[in-house]
C-alpha cells in the first residue's frame, strides 16, 4: 500500500504545531511535577532574566488572552512569585516581576528545559538549529507586524 501525501504532511502551520506539542509534551510533566500549572511556568520562564513585562506583553508572550494571565498573575503573587505594580508612566497598566522565591522556584525548570531543548536538537546539528531559530524568530516577527498592521 502507497501512500500519498496528504494536506498536513507538508502545511506550515500544521508541521509548527506538531513539532511544539511534541517537544512540550515531554516537558509538561515536568513542569507539573514541580507544582507549576503550564501557565504559571510561561509566565515564571518569560519573566526570567527580565526586570519586568506588563500584563499585556506576557499575555502575548505566553499565548494567552490578557484577562486569563492577570487572573493567573493574581493568583501568583498571592503565592509569592511575582509582583504586580502599577507603571509609573501609566496607572492603567500593571508591570509583572518575579520575587526572589519566583526565582528560585523557575530556577531549577529553567535548566531542566535548557537541557530537554539539547536532547531535542541534538540529531538537528547546531548550524541547523541556528539557522531554524533565525527562521521561526523572523516569520514570527513578520507574522507580528502584519497582525499589527493588517492589509485592507
Amino acid at each position: 500500500m502507497t501512500h500519498s501525501a496528504g494536506f498536513v504532511d507538508d502545511y506550515l502551520a500544521y508541521l509548527l504545531a506538531r513539532a511544539s506539542h511534541l517537544i512540550s509534551s515531554e516537558f509538561h510533566a515536568v513542569v507539573e511535577a514541580s507544582g507549576l500549572s503550564l501557565m504559571e511556568w510561561r509566565v515564571m520562564a518569560s519573566l526570567s532574566g527580565k526586570e519586568s513585562l506588563s500584563v499585556g506583553e506576557l499575555a502575548d508572550i505566553v499565548l494567552a488572552k490578557q484577562p486569563t494571565v492577570t487572573k493567573l498573575v493574581g493568583r501568583m503573587a498571592e503565592a509569592g512569585w511575582v509582583r504586580r505594580v502599577n507603571a509609573a508612566h501609566d496607572k492603567r497598566q500593571s508591570l509583572v516581576s518575579l520575587t526572589l522565591a519566583g526565582q528560585r522556584k523557575v530556577k531549577p525548570l529553567l535548566a531542566q528545559a535548557r537541557t530537554h531543548e539539547a536532547q531535542v536538537l541534538k540529531e538537528i546539528g547546531n548550524s541547523d538549529v541556528t539557522q531554524l531559530k533565525r527562521v521561526l524568530e523572523h516569520l514570527i516577527e513578520a507574522r507580528s507586524l502584519s497582525i499589527s498592521h493588517p492589509l485592507k
